[in-house]
C-alpha cells in the first residue's frame, strides 16, 4: 500500500467503482484464495444505451493496476487525460460515450488485443473470448466495506494542505457556470453529491474518486508522501485498519456555538414569548461536547451545516420534506434525531441487557421528558428571561444532574435466591450485589446514561420494571402468578418471567454465560 500512514492515508468517501464505467471488460485468471476482494467492478456500460445483450462482466482493477505496473506503465494505458477538466477521464481510452457500436468496439478491441499480447509473452492474461469474460455468475465476491471522511482523516488532510480549505471544498456559482470556494460554506461532498449523476453534477463517487484519487497521483509524482490509488486501499477490511487513527483531533474551527438552543417547536405568535409559544421548554444543546463523541457532522446535519430548524420549521416545509421541528428531533427510527440517536446507542451491550425490555421502551414520564427540556431553576436570578440565549443555555446545562451511581451497597443485598418454584432443581441463587456494581461501572463511563438514570434506583427498574425507583421493590412474584394468570394474558406466569428477563438481558449483552439450555448454569438438581 502508498503512504499508508502519511498524511494522505486514504481516498475520502466510497467506492472505486466510478471506474466501471469504462474499463477494460476483461477477467484475470485467480487462485480461489483470491475469491475475496475489494476491487471488483462491475462493467455495464452499455446499459447507457439500451437493455444488455450479453452479461456484465467482473472486472478486477487492481490486478490490472499491478499488472501494468510490472511493465513500467501507469494508469494513463487505458485512462486518457482531460485537458479541458485537467484531470484523468475514468472512461476506458475515451472521453465520453458516444455510442453502443463505438464504445463496445475500444472494448473488444483493445482489451482482446492487449490480453493477447501479454498470452504471446508467456505472461499470466486475460480471456480473449466472449464466454470468458461475460459470465452469468461472477467468480468473484466482494470485500469491500464503505469508507468516510471522519474527523480524523480530515484533520489529517486540513494539517497536510496547510489549513487550505479550498483545495478539496467547492460550491457551484451560478453566474460564471464555474466551481469556486466560498468560505464559511464548507460541507461534506455528499451535500451537494448524491448516489447518481444528475445532470451535470455527479456522483458522489465520481466526485470522491476523482478528486482524491487525482491528489493523491499528483503527491505521489512529486515524491511525496500520499494515500493509496488503488480499491483496496480505502475499501479492503485488512488495509483500513492499518489507517493511521488520530486519537486527540483538534476542534474544527468553523465558528461553531458550544452551546446553542434548540428553537422552538411551535412558532411564536404576537401575544406569545418564546417560552409560552412551545410546547415544552427549549432545549440547551451542549455543541462543543457532542462534536467531541462522534466522528462526523453529519451524524446531526445530514443536509448542510444550517441549523436544524432551517429545514425542519414547526409546521413543516417542503425544504424538509414536510417533517417538523419536533419530529425530526423525536423520530426513533431516524439515527439524525436526537432520541434516534440516543437509542440507538442504548443497543450497546452494556445498556442493552436493560433496554431490550418492552415493558422499559414503553415507559415515557416528563421526568424523562425535561432532562431535556430543561425548565428554568427555580433560583433563576433576577432577570433570567431578558438574559442572552447563550448565557440561559449555559445556565440551564450546569442544572442537569448527572447521576453515577445508586443507593449504598450495604442497602443492596449481596445474594439472591430464587426458590419460589424449586421443583425438579434447587433453587437459583442471584449475585445481586455483582450485577448491580456492574451495571454502576457502565452507567459511570456513558455519559448519556448518567444523565438519563435520573433517580438512584432507576438502575434497578431495568429488572424491577414497574416498581418505582426504591431500594426495597416488590417481589416479582407480587405481580407474575403461579401459574399463568388467563385473565392477564398480556402478563406472563412466575416461570417466564424470570426466564424470559434474566435470559433476554444476557443475549441483549452478549453474555456467553448461561446459555438458555443449560439449566444446570443457574440451577442444581435436586
Amino acid at each position: 500500500m502508498l503512504g499508508r500512514t502519511g498524511v494522505f492515508a486514504v481516498s475520502a468517501l466510497v467506492s472505486m467503482s466510478i471506474l466501471a464505467v469504462g474499463v477494460p471488460a476483461v477477467q484475470q485468471l485467480m487462485a480461489p484464495a483470491d475469491a475475496l476482494r475489494a476491487d471488483i467492478i462491475t462493467l455495464d456500460t452499455l446499459k447507457t444505451f439500451g437493455n444488455l445483450e450479453r452479461p456484465t462482466v467482473q472486472f478486477l482493477h487492481d490486478r490490472h493496476t499491478e499488472a501494468v505496473a510490472k511493465k513500467n506503465q501507469d494508469c494513463t494505458v487505458c485512462h486518457l487525460y482531460d485537458k479541458q477538466k485537467g484531470q484523468q477521464s475514468p472512461l476506458y481510452k475515451r472521453l465520453v460515450n458516444t455510442n453502443k457500436k463505438a464504445v463496445m468496439e475500444i472494448y473488444h478491441a483493445d482489451c482482446v488485443s492487449c490480453h493477447r499480447e501479454t498470452n504471446a509473452a508467456n505472461q499470466p492474461s486475460g480471456p480473449v473470448t466472449c464466454g470468458g469474460c461475460h459470465k452469468v455468475t461472477g467468480t468473484f465476491d466482494s470485500s469491500r466495506i464503505p469508507i468516510g471522511m471522519d474527523k480524523s482523516l480530515h484533520y489529517r488532510h486540513t494539517k497536510a494542505t496547510d489549513n487550505k480549505c479550498e483545495a478539496c471544498h467547492h460550491v457551484f456559482d451560478e453566474s460564471s457556470k464555474k466551481l469556486v470556494y466560498v468560505k464559511g460554506k464548507e460541507g461534506t461532498c455528499r451535500y451537494c453529491h448524491g448516489e447518481t449523476t444528475v445532470e451535470n453534477r455527479i456522483s458522489n463517487q465520481a466526485a470522491s474518486h476523482l478528486a482524491c484519487i487525482s491528489c493523491h497521483q499528483k503527491q505521489l509524482a512529486e515524491s511525496k508522501d500520499a494515500g493509496p490509488v488503488n480499491c483496496s486501499g480505502c475499501h479492503d477490511p485488512k488495509e483500513q485498519k492499518l489507517i493511521e487513527v488520530v486519537k486527540n483531533v483538534p476542534r474544527m474551527k468553523a465558528n461553531q456555538p458550544d452551546v446553542v438552543f434548540v428553537k422552538n417547536m411551535r412558532e411564536p405568535t404576537a401575544a406569545t414569548t418564546p417560552d409560552t409559544a412551545a410546547q415544552m421548554t427549549r432545549v440547551p444543546f451542549e455543541h462543543k461536547a457532542h462534536e467531541q463523541s462522534n466522528n462526523t457532522c453529519r451524524v446531526c446535519h445530514h443536509a448542510d451545516l444550517s441549523a436544524c430548524s432551517e429545514c425542519h420549521t414547526s409546521s413543516g416545509s417542503d425544504k424538509g420534506k414536510q417533517i417538523t421541528l419536533a419530529q425530526a428531533m423525536h423520530q426513533v427510527n431516524s439515527e439524525q434525531s436526537c432520541i434516534g440517536c440516543h437509542t440507538i446507542r442504548q443497543e450497546q451491550p452494556q445498556c442493552a441487557g436493560c433496554h431490550a425490555s418492552i415493558e422499559l421502551q414503553a415507559k415515557n414520564n416528563t421526568a424523562t421528558c425535561q432532562v431535556c427540556h430543561t425548565p428554568p431553576p427555580t433560583d433563576a436570578p433576577a432577570g433570567f428571561s431578558t438574559m442572552d440565549e447563550k448565557q440561559q443555555a449555559v445556565m440551564l446545562l450546569a442544572t442537569r444532574r448527572a447521576t453515577t451511581g445508586t443507593y449504598a451497597l450495604t442497602d443492596v443485598p449481596d445474594k439472591v435466591m430464587i426458590k419460589k418454584l424449586s421443583n425438579q432443581y434447587l433453587g437459583a441463587e442471584m449475585p445481586h450485589r455483582k450485577m448491580v456494581q456492574t451495571l454502576v461501572e457502565s452507567s459511570q463511563k456513558n455519559k448519556i446514561a448518567a444523565y438519563f438514570h435520573r433517580e438512584d434506583g432507576t438502575l434497578c427498574q431495568g429488572c424491577h420494571h414497574h416498581s418505582p425507583a426504591t431500594n426495597k421493590p416488590p417481589q416479582c412474584a407480587s405481580c407474575h402468578g403461579q401459574p399463568f394468570d388467563a385473565r392477564n394474558p398480556t402478563r406472563p406466569g412466575l416461570m417466564a418471567a424470570y426466564h424470559q428477563q434474566c435470559m433476554e438481558c444476557h443475549s441483549a449483552m452478549g453474555l456467553k454465560k448461561p446459555i438458555a439450555t443449560d439449566c444446570l448454569a443457574c440451577h442444581k438438581k435436586k
